[in-house]
């Protein structure tokens, strides 16, 4: 008799709408800020894009942890272990918390110092602007890192709709606090950045209380009594640090080219801003549904069910073509008057639009084996192959030919995006051939075995 799947049509469905939805209130916040700060002038947007870039970069450090512990969290409830899955529920949180208080730290204290080496010799009105940015967001990270981390222990257990709620709280509350703020008060960059501050403040607090409740299948301990086991914070950095230095010099490497950027002036600054948030739009359902990818497929694993998991991974990377197609035909056709929204200059808008054209074709195509598919790797413990090709895609195809096309062959702004598809054609050609030679697999096989000699040594001591 053929098993029943581990998770039915009907689950990955309540996984990943809400998933979506949250995802899509958080870009739709980016583009409230963009949007809203863009009354005050170009430069005031171009301060909070190159911020925001730096922003990524930060984040990304204690998310890839996050990350991490979520992935030991799903395995080991597809392997029935609900007490491991709990310490490592209490291990992320502790994890991601240190990690990003200390990132704050230093972004208060060298503020001014980071920007200037990240982006040189800016204008002084968009270095103003960076600056108050930048030291508001900073305080929020560890705010930022608790709901993230609670927020994947949520998606951990398939039950992403939690999350959902409080990021639309969060987001209510940003927006509304955008409003007040900038346009009330009139304090400009600064009201979106106090806003984006209260808002983290309140979602972290709330989703942490709610997953205290140890009648959920993961929950944190009600005391706060996080504990400390060693095993479990090497498994989670076994899995976030490689994802960390992957996304760090990926980001890395973003940064690079947007101070390349930079250089061309602010209307390709101001183009790159708006193209960068329409964008994110066009991969909303991708992003959801890579997330929701760890989890089924972290579970199949963790279950040992490895031709389930390869089943899982190849239908969420169609899904996510699919859904790509269904949301970037729409936006392509209504391209001009989504630009219209920024009232930007009419040569920032015609960028931004070849911009957002081309991602959105592309986005179509390759996103999916370039983005979505190494969650599969990392939720069977293959992150350090994803992590190599990462680096060295970033390095050769989109800095490299970055600065080729945008700079040595005079095609600016439009050769820095397509030197940026070129890198994802090259990863999404890698990835593919992983998966279908069965090599994502091995390194999860080894450790299982591993752990399963280990368990039989004990059993006979």
């Amino acid at each position: 008799m053929e098993e029943a799947p581990i998770f039915s049509k009907a689950a990955i469905r309540r996984l990943i709408l809400p998933l979506i939805i949250e995802q899509f209130l958080a870009v739709l916040v980016g583009m409230a800020d963009t949007i809203m700060v863009a009354g005050v002038g170009e430069t005031a947007v171009s301060g909070i894009s190159l911020v925001d870039t730096l922003n990524i970069l930060l984040i990304n450090v204690f998310t890839a942890m996050a990350t991490g512990g979520a992935v030991i969290a799903a395995q080991e409830l597809g392997d029935e272990n609900r007490e491991e899955a709990l310490k490592a529920s209490n291990q992320l949180i502790l994890v991601v918390l240190v990690f990003s208080t200390v990132l704050m730290v230093l972004s208060l204290l060298f503020n001014y110092q980071i920007l200037r080496t990240i982006y040189g010799k800016i204008e002084p009105s968009v270095m103003n602007y960076a600056r108050t940015y930048y030291y508001l967001t900073a305080l929020s990270f560890p705010f930022l890192a608790v709901y993230n981390g609670s927020a994947a222990i949520c998606r951990s257990m398939g039950n992403s709709g939690i999350s959902m709620k409080v990021s639309m709280l969060m987001n209510g509350i940003n927006i509304v606090g955008n409003a007040i703020l900038i346009y009330g008060f009139h304090l400009e960059v600064a009201g979106a950045g106090i806003s984006t501050l209260l808002s983290r403040i309140t979602a972290a607090v709330i989703l942490v209380w709610v997953i205290r409740n140890p009648k959920l299948p993961l929950c944190i301990d009600k005391n706060f009594h996080l504990g400390f086991h060693p095993a479990i914070i090497r498994r989670i950095m076994g899995i976030g640090v490689p994802m960390g230095v992957e996304n760090g010099l990926f980001q890395g490497g973003k940064l690079l080219v947007a101070g390349l950027v930079s250089s061309f002036g602010t209307t390709s600054i101001a183009a790159n801003a708006v193209a960068g948030t329409i964008c994110s739009f066009q991969v909303i359902p991708g992003s959801a549904i890579s997330l929701a990818m760890i989890t089924v497929v972290g579970q199949a694993v963790g279950a040992k069910r490895y031709q389930e998991a390869k089943r899982y991974a190849k239908n969420f990377i169609f899904l996510i073509m699919g859904a790509h197609f269904l949301i970037c035909f729409p936006m392509l056709v209504f391209l001009p008057h989504i630009i219209g929204f920024y009232h930007v200059s009419e040569q920032t808008a015609e960028l931004a639009r070849i911009i957002c054209t081309l991602h959105g074709l592309c986005c179509v195509l390759i996103w999916a084996p370039s983005f979505a598919l190494p969650n599969a790797l990392r939720a069977a413990d293959d992150v350090k192959f994803a992590m190599c090709i990462t680096i060295a895609s970033m390095f050769l195809c989109r800095i490299a030919m970055s600065f080729i096309l945008g700079r040595y062959l005079g095609m600016g702004l439009i050769g820095v995006w397509i030197a940026m598809v070129l890198d994802w054609a090259v990863r999404a050609v890698v990835y593919v051939a992983r998966v279908a030679s069965g090599g994502w697999l091995k390194h999860h096989k080894v450790l299982a075995a591993r752990q399963e000699a280990e368990k039989t040594v004990l059993q006979n001591t």
